[in-house]
């Protein structure tokens, strides 16, 4: 079984065993041999999706949620956990709160990769790359660090907010760097396929 969670950038997909990405330009010459179960954000991809092969399963999952026009992804992910605090770290940040198996809210704000970007088209000078390292205990003394501490804290501190004790669960590009700041939390690249997952298991008799 194949399953593809088709983005902003890329078509990402998981065969059971590995996963790949195609840019969305390469997804739009691709050729399935075999069902492949999808969930989709992108409407340049639309077309493609024409094709049996594909089978979309966003109506089939099924989140507890009250919240008006969440993203198939960001319910995909949500799907996967019934308690905690899920973060997507991609080139936006979303944050999704789950209280036993039920969606209770969630935000968005630019990724780091975006800041960064934005900070660029402020001034040449502030088109420094960022330090992983930067220490957020302590004020900048240089501009890389202003710019990395400026970067990082404030994601980190509505992390914080918003967790309270909770378990946090980080996926997307960044999720395994922003990880790496909190102690009750998991990185799983897998979050969003585990979702599907539980949906295509939840729907074996109408998708299988």
């Amino acid at each position: 079984m194949i399953l593809c969670d088709i983005g902003n950038t890329n078509a990402t997909f998981f065969d059971g065993r590995k996963i790949w990405n195609l840019s969305i330009d390469e997804f739009n010459t691709y050729e399935p041999k075999e069902k492949i179960y999808y969930i989709n954000v992108n409407e340049k991809a639309t077309q493609k999706l024409s094709n049996p092969l594909f089978i979309d399963i966003e109506p089939y999952i099924k989140l507890n949620s009250t919240y008006i026009g969440l993203g198939v992804d960001r319910a995909a992910a949500c799907y996967a956990i019934n308690n905690g605090l899920i973060v997507d770290a991609g080139s936006a940040i979303t944050l999704d709160l789950m209280a036993n198996g039920c969606h209770i809210g969630g935000f968005i704000m630019p990724g780091i990769t975006t800041t960064l970007s934005s900070l660029k088209n402020i001034s040449p000078r502030l088109d420094i790359p960022l330090n992983s390292q930067v220490d957020l205990e302590c004020l900048p003394q240089r501009t890389q660090d202003a710019i990395s501490y400026g970067v990082i804290k404030p994601i980190v501190n509505l992390i914080n907010d918003f967790a309270s004790g909770k378990s946090i669960y980080f996926t997307g590009g960044d999720g395994e760097f922003l990880s790496r700041f909190f102690s009750q939390s998991l990185y799983d690249r897998m979050l969003i396929f585990r979702g599907m997952q539980r949906a295509i298991n939840e729907n074996k008799e109408i998708l299988c």
